[in-house]
């Protein structure tokens, strides 16, 4: 089963991931000072909630997280990018790119498209390459 997993930086400043769906008797989420603490976390939670649903006789589907990332969880998760030079193929000041990332501002949708489409092409010639 896929389960979306949206991934936050929150105003504290620590980061979250919770399940989009909705599960009968429980829910999902994790929390940590980086993404991959809270990916942990959620990770643990869902163990938990496995093995708790089977004390009581109940299955939890296996399941396959997919990941939504805001911006700043995105380079939190993947620092080894370049945030300047994706807003450079993105068509966006890296100026203003590095403040998305930061969180000192926030990108419109047009922007969010902008580096949405900019990662898919990144992603398409990576995963054509080979050595």
């Amino acid at each position: 089963m896929k389960v979306t997993v949206i991934v936050e930086k929150a105003s504290d400043g620590r980061y979250s991931c919770y399940a989009e769906e909705e599960f009968d008797g429980f829910g999902l989420a994790g929390y940590g000072d980086t993404v991959a603490e809270a990916k942990l976390d959620l990770e643990i939670c869902r163990l938990e909630m496995q093995q708790l649903e089977a004390e009581k006789g109940n299955v939890v589907p296996q399941m396959d997280f997919v990941y939504k990332y805001d911006i700043q969880s995105f380079f939190n998760c993947f620092p080894y990018l370049n945030v300047s030079k994706v807003a450079e193929r993105a068509g966006i000041n890296a100026a203003q790119m590095r403040q998305y990332t930061c969180g000192a501002a926030h990108p419109g949708q047009k922007q969010y498209e902008k580096i949405r489409n900019a990662m898919k092409g990144i992603a398409e010639e990576l995963s054509a390459a080979t050595f």
